[in-house]
């Protein structure tokens, strides 16, 4: 009789389920992916009717890193911790799990997949591919690419130092970093002369500059060389013609910077007092970066600044939703449509209206990660197979 009790509760729970599964509502869209501050769920926001919806895809760190071009699948990593990470897709649901990424070449867990970003029409993912070597123990990163279905990836560098690939507008181009070593000087601004080998060990300093790469890996070419300090945090802008970047001449001393996507481009400097710059972002218009600096023009907290094209940002930069209820701001990210801003503020997840320059912090549990929006192409749940 206990065994026949105990089936049938199973088969009620598997009943409700199905049936929880089955009632979800739609989601309508725009969409807003973060993960909570225990990366352990994906969460789903509905900017339309605030919907939210709590997605379990397992156990393990969860960050989301943006949808397939109709939106109806979102794109996350996975990792065991402090492991290596795997890039998967699944249903907004969060039913069918696909692995995205067969790499045969190493070990199982000499290898992972960090920071992937699917190109504008979807055909793509790029992504930074990590190597452990048995031997040394050294990781190694590498830009990748995969057909957005998954499998083998092609690799288009070979230094092993190379991060942040950024994708532009026009699926044409991949921005990223590329870091290489150099011998510490007396200041920031200079270089030493390398030690002889056998005259002692030299604490070197890793330093990147900006690098792009055409979608087919034939075309590549160096954006900027800079003799001492590091470039991060490639943005391109909207019509695809610039890519901002910040630049640090020592760590924490950063400074904004634009530059022409042309080979032997000039990079233009924007600002020139030093300061901490969290993040960027481009309005929409292409006319104007969105930055989040602190100890910029004499404030200490965590700001959202509109950074001219032009002029000198260090007086010219004007705040953007200046507001005391909106503390330690960071992750701006426009949608599409460029009618909402979602941004974090104390960990939770801020929504504005551009249009009036209302804004609000959702309910959503406290996010560890930038805001990721659907695509333009997404239209609605019901509209995906």
């Amino acid at each position: 009789m206990r065994k026949f009790f105990l089936f049938g509760i199973l088969l009620f729970c598997g009943s409700l389920s199905v049936q929880a599964q089955s009632s979800l509502t739609a989601l309508v869209g725009p969409l807003i992916a973060v993960n909570t501050a225990e990366q352990d769920h994906i969460v789903l926001y509905d900017v339309s009717n605030g919907v939210e919806r709590s997605l379990n895809l397992g156990n393990g760190w969860l960050m989301p890193w943006g949808f397939t071009a109709d939106g109806c699948r979102v794109i996350y990593t996975s990792s065991d911790g402090l492991a290596f990470a795997r890039v998967y897709s699944a249903r907004l649901d969060g039913s069918d799990k696909h692995a995205l990424v067969q790499f045969n070449d190493l070990p199982a867990d000499a290898w992972g997949v960090w920071e992937p970003q699917a190109s504008p029409d979807g055909s793509k993912i790029a992504f930074n591919l990590l190597r452990k070597d048995a031997k040394s123990g050294k990781t190694t990163s590498h830009l990748a690419v995969i057909d957005a279905n998954g499998g083998k990836p092609d690799i288009y560098s070979v230094s092993g130092s190379e991060y942040e690939p950024r994708w532009s507008p026009d699926g044409k181009w991949l921005a990223y970093i590329s870091f290489t070593e150099r011998v510490p000087g007396a200041d920031v601004n200079s270089t030493a002369v390398p030690t002889p080998e056998g005259q002692g060990a030299v604490s070197m300093l890793r330093e990147a500059d900006l690098w792009v790469v055409s979608a087919d890996g034939k075309t590549k070419y160096r954006l900027t060389d800079f003799p001492t300090g590091s470039v991060r945090s490639p943005r391109w802008s909207p019509d695809g013609f610039l890519i901002s970047f910040i630049y640090s001449p020592s760590p924490n001393n950063d400074t904004f910077w634009m530059i022409g996507n042309a080979d032997g481009a000039i990079a233009t400097q924007l600002s020139y007092m030093w300061s901490e710059i969290m993040d960027t972002t481009w309005f929409p218009d292409s006319a104007s970066i969105l930055g989040v600096a602190r100890d910029f023009q004499n404030i200490t907290d965590n700001t959202l600044w509109k950074v001219p094209l032009v002029g000198n940002a260090d007086t010219d930069a004007k705040q953007f939703l200046s507001d005391p209820n909106l503390r330690f701001a960071d992750y701006p990210r426009f949608s599409p449509d460029g009618h909402w801003l979602a941004f974090r503020s104390e960990y939770a997840l801020g929504l504005a209206d551009v249009t009036n320059g209302q804004w609000n912090l959702t309910n959503l549990p406290y996010a560890n990660t930038p805001p990721v929006w659907s695509p333009a192409g997404f239209k609605g749940e019901a509209e995906c197979k």
